[in-house]
């Protein structure tokens, strides 16, 4: 039976296609991993992604991804962002923090430094030697010129 179906498949030219050969119940399966979902089995339908293959993680400053809130009476956490020679607040773009949480560590310092637990002029001497959350020389988001 096989010969005569090689047979009846012979060209003109005297080639036998072999695709045509394979056994009806042997039919060819997708791809094992499929990363997308369709409407319908038919290949016409548009591919609807699940998720952006090309995203990037989304950044968070320091203080939204750990979930702190600034607190004037937390006066060690508020000296990290305060420089140790001037006692000025360092600019966003080398703490890497978002406009918020820039704004609320700026206000608590001003009440801590009013309340009198920070300096005005200079960092606290027992917080020199902190773990630094950034690297003050080397912005985060450095200025584009």
């Amino acid at each position: 039976m096989i010969c005569g179906v090689r047979s009846s498949l012979r060209s003109a030219r005297g080639y036998v296609n072999k695709g045509a050969l394979v056994a009806p119940t042997a039919t060819r399966s997708a791809a094992p991993y499929k990363h997308y979902t369709t409407s319908a089995d038919n290949n016409d339908s548009p591919v609807v992604l699940k998720d952006n293959p090309f995203a990037k993680e989304r950044v968070q400053c320091v203080l939204c991804k750990h979930g702190i809130d600034p607190d004037y009476k937390n006066v060690q956490l508020l000296s990290q962002f305060q420089s140790p020679y001037t006692g000025r607040v360092y600019g966003r773009n080398i703490t890497g923090l978002c406009k918020t949480r820039h704004e609320q560590v700026e206000r608590e310092i001003i009440k801590a430094q009013n309340a009198g637990f920070m300096p005005t002029y200079h960092k606290a001497v027992e917080f020199l030697n902190d773990p630094k959350l950034f690297d003050p020389e080397k912005a985060i988001r450095p200025h584009k010129y």
